[in-house]
């Protein structure tokens, strides 16, 4: 049996979740709750999406041609659990509402980690998460991250992770935001607020994060620093992070220095959106000395949670085993790894 999804909130992430959703061969949409009258409303319903909006919005949607195929609260009873896609801080508002429904539910990482029984990476807590009602998707930043830690740990024994996160100041739609001409260290306080999300994931490991906005929208970039056990070299540093899923590297030969040139081979390669749910990882960035490593990786913002709200359903409901899971949703969704160019 196909396990019915409902995803509250269509905005940058809903949307993507929605198309990859349908992609499942074991998961069935049910629809999405959209609160603006807007065009991706519209798009929405021109996709074959069923239309949820709350009671008091029905009939604003139908004035705008909008065609609403039922209220929020029927969508919620409908589904086995919800997928809250909702603008940070609104999904721990709705908590509320999915407890009186006894309805399960997975939050993105705009939200507190007491959202949720557990935040999660699929690459890292997989298991973890298994038959937990409420499940939290940790943020971009911190999904990319994890997968590069994560596959690390499978072949080295890691005792200190830093990052600097150089971050876009918005997503492309974005026109209201900035910074315009400037780079904020955002925020004042350290550590950034990456590490001790990275950290309610792979805990205990002592990681320390910095974080610096700058007026691009397409990509973050991340500079790591691990200190591990033993002496790697940058074949062996290679070789573990590309057999990883969900990674895929970049090499010196494909003349590509910018994150510029990523998104254009993503849309060379007739990516949706020019997504990119991978981690784009620079083999020519890796320095291994002394039991230190160094690299940096690219991630995309608008797609990079995609696959982990696919696998936190399957763990929620215990479809499926992690490699099984992980495997599914990267072959539905045309997922690489290993070098790309």
């Amino acid at each position: 049996m196909k396990i019915k999804v409902g995803i509250n909130g269509y905005g940058t992430i809903g949307k993507r979740i929605a198309d990859a959703l349908i992609k499942q061969p074991d998961m069935e949409l049910v629809g999405v709750s959209k609160q603006s009258a807007n065009y991706e409303a519209l798009m929405a319903i021109k996709k074959g999406i069923k239309l949820f909006v709350d009671e008091n919005s029905v009939e604003k949607f139908r004035n705008a041609g909008i065609e609403v195929s039922g209220t929020r609260l029927e969508m919620i009873r409908e589904a086995q659990v919800i997928i809250d896609a909702t603008p940070d801080g609104v999904g721990a508002k709705n908590k509320a509402l999915y407890l009186s429904e006894n309805k399960p539910a997975i939050f993105q990482g705009g939200e507190e980690p007491e959202v949720a029984d557990v935040s999660f990476s699929a690459l890292c807590n997989y298991d973890e998460a298994k038959g937990k009602n409420y499940i939290r998707v940790v943020s971009c930043n911190t999904t990319g991250m994890l997968r590069i830690i994560c596959a690390l740990r499978k072949n080295f024994k890691i005792k200190k992770v830093r990052v600097v996160l150089i971050r876009r100041a918005a997503d492309p739609k974005e026109v209201k935001r900035g910074p315009i001409n400037s780079i904020l260290l955002n925020p004042v306080e350290l550590p950034s607020h990456h590490a001790d999300d990275a950290k309610t994931v792979v805990k205990g490991l002592d990681i320390f994060t910095m974080a610096y906005v700058v007026p691009t929208t397409l990509m973050h970039v991340h500079a790591m620093n691990l200190q591990v056990e033993g002496n790697p070299s940058k074949e062996d540093i290679i070789k573990t992070i590309e057999s990883s899923n969900r990674i895929i590297g970049i090499s010196k030969g494909s003349g590509i220095a910018s994150t510029a040139e990523i998104i254009e081979v993503a849309r060379d390669m007739g990516r949706p959106r020019y997504d990119l749910p991978e981690v784009i990882f620079f083999e020519d960035s890796v320095h291994s000395s002394n039991g230190e490593i160094f690299l940096s990786y690219a991630v995309h913002q608008e797609s990079i949670v995609v696959p982990e709200n696919i696998d936190a359903v399957r763990a929620m409901f215990g479809m499926k085993e992690k490699e099984e899971s992980i495997g599914l949703t990267d072959s539905a969704l045309g997922l690489l790894r290993g070098r790309l160019v």
